[in-house]
């Protein structure tokens, strides 16, 4: 119980976390698209002129790059959701009603007790 507890406000710290880096993820994504059109740009560029431009341009989106170091730790908030939902997933769930009676035996400490006390009354 005290293990799901933590687990849950683990997880609502890491959504905070994500939800107040949103804005330097979307910058950071833009910034690094435009960084991909700009090399693609300067790829293509044939005389000298137009490949200093394209240089200076992608130097200019870098330092906007950079600027975001923020959306690291909200990428970061945004790994440890998934972890801590993927491994809430493959917990299992308290038994059913319907399933065998030695999975309620070893999970109940009243029938352990008396199982205990039988013994050492023999």
């Amino acid at each position: 119980m005290m293990k799901t507890f933590l687990m849950f406000l683990l997880a609502m710290v890491a959504l905070f976390i994500f939800l107040a880096n949103l804005g330097p993820l979307i910058l950071l994504g833009i910034s690094v698209f435009l960084l991909y059109l700009i090399f693609k740009q300067f790829a293509k560029a044939t005389s000298t002129g137009a490949k200093v431009m394209w240089v200076i341009l992608g130097l200019i989106v870098l330092s906007m790059t950079i600027s975001n170091v923020f959306a690291i730790v909200g990428l970061l908030a945004l790994y440890l959701l998934y972890v801590v939902f993927k491994n809430e997933k493959e917990t299992p769930q308290s038994p059913s009603t319907g399933s065998s009676s030695t999975t309620h035996t070893k999970s109940d400490p009243f029938t352990n007790f008396e199982r205990q006390w039988a013994e050492l009354n023999k």
